[in-house]
């Protein structure tokens, strides 16, 4: 929990989403912007917004220059990969399957999926992503499972800890998912952290492992976040998943470009969602841009990162990636509010967090992001608040960010974790998987 009462002061501009759309996406985002108004937090919770604000006994934040937003959600990202950063930048995906899953995967010891996971976490923090969604399918040993685990829990920031397993393994250990959910996550109490399974899935692996991991997922009460296409193993996979009876509400589908779109429509019609990574997908030659068609079939959709082994680790980059590629998509074109509700509010309903993070509203979480509004790249910024944020601004620009109610970036320097630590860790596990 954060201080008891923090006061964020005359800020110079506030840009945020409505949660009246929380039914399904809308067919344009429209942002609220505001100027001269205050936020207060107590106990961790966003209580009032408004102007005039009384600070009482509260810490105060002055605003008067800054950008405030709430914090960015990434809805799809392996942070245990953080230490092969931009290994991949010239690969296409079965290049990355091969060098990455296939043979630097199996190198790394629990203590390697810690650091790493860890300093991406902290990476997360430093660049204003408040929310992560570790699609951790790295679980080769219930040590690496506790890796994982403790390295959220040191981090402070919000994440929703996919257990999956290795590419290319056909050991699952079940029982493992059972005993991490119990010492864990027995209970969804409000904490940052909460569990999901990510499974290979009907496209990758063979339908007896999928019944039985969806039926784990159902006697744990876990989401599921599953990376889908056309193939290799299932050409239709939610068409596969429909006839099985597993097709359910709240799962995170991820990727999806070659899928046709009669599978978006059972997506859509099952209450299933879609995180898509536009940055990594063009890289690596997933398929054409899906904001457009996500739109045009009705379903929710946030952006994740993906791979730092491939592209850069911050939702700046990732919005405008989600901007320009979604101009040479089929359908209609993404705005800049389209893009940047994706990377909020947007992320929260994708990760089934809506009700507590997304927006900057009384009786949400306070995680929030603060930019300097007076940054040479940010000027003038009346124009188009929105559009600035997501055209021009970077994570150089990022001067606060508050997980929770606790500040872990304050005045451009991160105050979370240990990062002199965290960086000689993160090197020395290079060196040993990669060299």
């Amino acid at each position: 929990m954060g201080a008891s009462r923090l006061l964020v002061s005359g800020i110079a501009c506030l840009i945020d989403f409505d949660d009246a759309a929380l039914s399904g996406p809308p067919a344009s985002a429209v942002p609220t912007v505001r100027s001269g108004v205050d936020l207060l937090i107590e106990d961790g919770r966003i209580v009032e917004v408004g102007a005039g604000l009384p600070a009482g006994t509260a810490e105060v934040i002055d605003a008067s220059d800054r950008v405030v937003l709430p914090g960015f959600v990434d809805t799809h990202r392996h942070l245990w990969l953080t230490a092969l950063r931009a290994l991949t930048t010239e690969t296409d995906l079965g290049g990355y399957l091969e060098s990455v899953a296939g043979r630097l995967g199996p190198r790394f010891t629990p203590d390697d999926l810690r650091a790493s996971a860890y300093f991406g976490a902290l990476e997360c923090l430093d660049a204003g992503v408040t929310t992560v969604q570790d699609y951790a399918h790295a679980m080769r040993s219930p040590d690496h499972a506790d890796a994982a685990v403790s390295a959220l829990e040191a981090s402070g920031i919000r994440a929703v800890f996919g257990y999956g397993f290795p590419v290319f393994s056909t050991a699952r250990d079940l029982v493992d998912i059972r005993r991490v959910r119990e010492r864990y996550f027995p209970a969804d109490d409000g904490s940052l952290l909460t569990m999901a399974l990510s499974p290979m899935g009907p496209s990758y692996s063979p339908i007896e492992s999928v019944r039985e991991d969806w039926k784990l997922a159902r006697e744990l009460a876990l989401p599921i976040a599953v990376h889908v296409g056309a193939g290799p193993v299932a050409q239709r996979p939610i068409a596969t998943l429909e006839r099985e009876g597993l097709l359910t509400a709240g799962t995170v589908y991820v990727h999806a470009n070659s899928l046709p779109d009669e599978e978006l429509r059972l997506i859509a019609s099952s209450g299933g969602s879609v995180a898509i990574a536009p940055a990594v997908e063009a890289q690596m030659g997933h398929g054409a841009p899906m904001i457009g068609r996500l739109r045009a079939a009705g379903i929710g959709y946030g952006l994740g990162v993906d791979v730092v082994t491939a592209t850069a680790g911050d939702m700046f980059t990732l919005m405008r990636a989600a901007l320009v590629t979604g101009y040479l998509g089929a359908g209609s074109r993404p705005s800049p509010a389209d893009v940047l509700r994706a990377a909020t509010l947007g992320g929260a309903e994708v990760l089934g967090l809506a009700g507590r993070i997304g927006s900057l509203r009384a009786g949400k979480r306070a995680d929030l992001v603060l930019l300097r509004a007076d940054a040479p790249n940010l000027l003038p910024l009346h124009h188009d608040p929105v559009g600035t944020v997501v055209s021009s601004a970077h994570p150089g620009n990022v001067d606060t960010v508050i997980v929770d109610g606790r500040v872990v970036k304050r005045d451009g320097a991160l105050v979370a974790g240990s990062l002199p630590a965290a960086r000689e860790a993160l090197l020395a596990a290079a060196h040993r998987i990669a060299g």
